[in-house]
């Protein structure tokens, strides 16, 4: 164990041993010796010899929850839920408002497959906290379990209107649509399926991350605080693990993580480049470089900083998406399109990839196979409105005759102008109506966007392509530039 940790559990094991010493020990007082060496040995991951602790603890206290609460979560970590459910029950007898233990039963029951057991306990925890996700996510899950797919649909919708960031909803989401016959939005969900734990408020767990003094502790305090967006507070943690291990190339990573987003680029460049002069290899800091280059406008920079993170790690799609759009920005597109190949072979429906490799084949000049790519990729349903809009302005502006159709061009502007209105959007609308003939309304319409845009203050970039534009109808001449360089998705 670290050097901190080590001398953090002797010290309390030598306080146990003098009190085990002394016969005259009161029973409660040994008992919370032996219940605070145990937590201190679960954080430590000692969880056999935590076991015995929280055992003795809970023989010299009965009365206490805290104890077997803790036994419980041992032995749910260990994968021993037929042990936990008793010790989890035990907690509630002795503490019935607590909510956390409710919902971890409620997973227990879950795991025994036993979701009626579970429905119950979720639906407890429910009425004591209504505004808890987690215990949501749990009737979510045991409606599911019970075939009661639009009882799920119910409960897991709620969880993701509540925090669209609870990502672990969706893929039991997508099996509920999938049993409902909602196919297209099954797939949106399973596609948006990722690893994001919901779980309830849980003091004496979050007590029990904070006693170790190493860091590890500090690294998943730190992460924590990221997951809630505090930036300062995940600094003040990195911080504090730097101190203890300040070769720790992770830890100046997350470092720079956080003085990236609480805007401070100078400081979070130099977090970055201090875990690259330890670990050279270190493929997440070599990303986060490219990342702020590409931000710079340094594309050959940060292509150069992806092709390190990739020699480090092959299977790194975002990397690659990345060196992928700073290719193309700097004319590389062969090179781009090869990328974008790659990590289609093994994620098919990733929307950044589909849409990167159809304007590959725009900047290429290949205007049938990107049409050809955005209809297919329009037709699964996923990010609809995306490919709508890039198969829209394709159609507007391409200088192929056989691809170019003004008309279509227009019904598909028309469609998605009834779900919100867009500078980008208003763009492709003026292009449709040049592709028709009528620059009249096509140069009103970008008069239009031009004062809205000055009046938002967008990039002067922004404004000078929209000038551009606006001449050609003036002169009476349609678009046949789909995006610049600038602008290209």
């Amino acid at each position: 164990m670290a050097e901190s940790v080590r001398m953090q559990i002797q010290a309390r094991h030598s306080a146990l041993s003098g009190l085990i010493a002394h016969a005259t020990t009161p029973p409660l007082d040994l008992s919370n010796a032996y219940g605070e060496m145990g937590k201190l040995l679960l954080a430590a991951q000692s969880a056999d010899v935590a076991e015995t602790c929280f055992l003795n603890a809970q023989t010299l206290n009965p009365g206490d929850y805290r104890w077997p609460y803790y036994l419980a979560q041992l032995y749910r970590t260990k994968g021993e839920p037929q042990k936990a459910q008793p010790l989890f029950e035990r907690t509630i007898q002795l503490h019935p408002d607590d909510v956390a233990a409710r919902v971890w039963l409620g997973e227990v029951f879950l795991q025994l497959g036993r979701p009626d057991s579970a429905e119950l306990q979720f639906s407890q925890a429910l009425s004591l906290q209504p505004n808890s996700l987690s215990a949501r996510f749990g009737l979510g899950r045991a409606a599911l379990a019970t075939n009661d797919y639009r009882g799920a649909v119910s409960y897991l919708e709620e969880v993701l209107a509540r925090d669209p960031k609870a990502a672990s909803a969706h893929y039991p989401l997508s099996q509920a649509y999938a049993a409902l016959g909602q196919t297209t939005k099954a797939a949106d969900h399973l596609r948006q399926r990722a690893n994001h734990d919901i779980l309830p408020a849980d003091p004496l767990m979050v007590e029990l991350e904070g006693l170790l003094e190493s860091p590890q502790t500090y690294e998943t305090q730190g992460i924590r605080a990221l997951e809630r967006e505090d930036w300062t507070g995940a600094a003040d943690r990195f911080r504090k693990g730097l101190a203890l291990a300040p070769d720790s190339a992770a830890l100046h990573h997350r470092l720079g993580s956080a003085l990236s987003m609480m805007g401070d680029p100078g400081a979070a460049r130099q977090q970055f480049e201090e875990a690259l002069r330890l670990s050279p290899d270190y493929f997440l800091s070599q990303y986060s470089l490219g990342v702020m280059l590409q931000a710079d406008g340094r594309h050959e920079d940060a292509i150069k900083r992806f092709a390190a993170a990739i020699r480090a790690r092959p299977i790194y799609v975002e990397a690659r998406l990345r060196m992928a759009s700073s290719l193309r920005r700097t004319r590389r597109t062969t090179e781009a399109l090869a990328e974008y190949q790659l990590v289609l072979s093994g994620n098919a429906q990733l929307t950044e990839a589909r849409l990167g490799y159809a304007m590959s084949l725009v900047q290429l000049g290949r205007y049938r196979e990107a049409r050809d790519q955005l209809i297919a990729a329009r037709q699964t349903g996923a990010d609809y409105s995306i490919f709508t809009h890039a198969l829209a302005r394709l159609l507007a502006t391409a200088s192929d005759d056989r691809v170019r159709d003004g008309q279509r061009a227009m019904t598909l502007v028309e469609e998605l102008l009834t779900k919100g209105r867009t500078v980008e959007l208003g763009e492709t609308v003026a292009m449709a109506l040049a592709e028709l003939g009528q620059f009249e309304r096509a140069a009103s319409v970008q008069r239009d966007l031009l004062a809205t845009a000055q009046k938002m203050g967008l990039v002067a970039t922004v404004a000078s392509r929209l000038r551009g534009n606006l001449q050609r109808y003036e002169r009476f001449e349609p678009c046949r530039i789909p995006w610049t360089i600038e602008e290209i998705p």
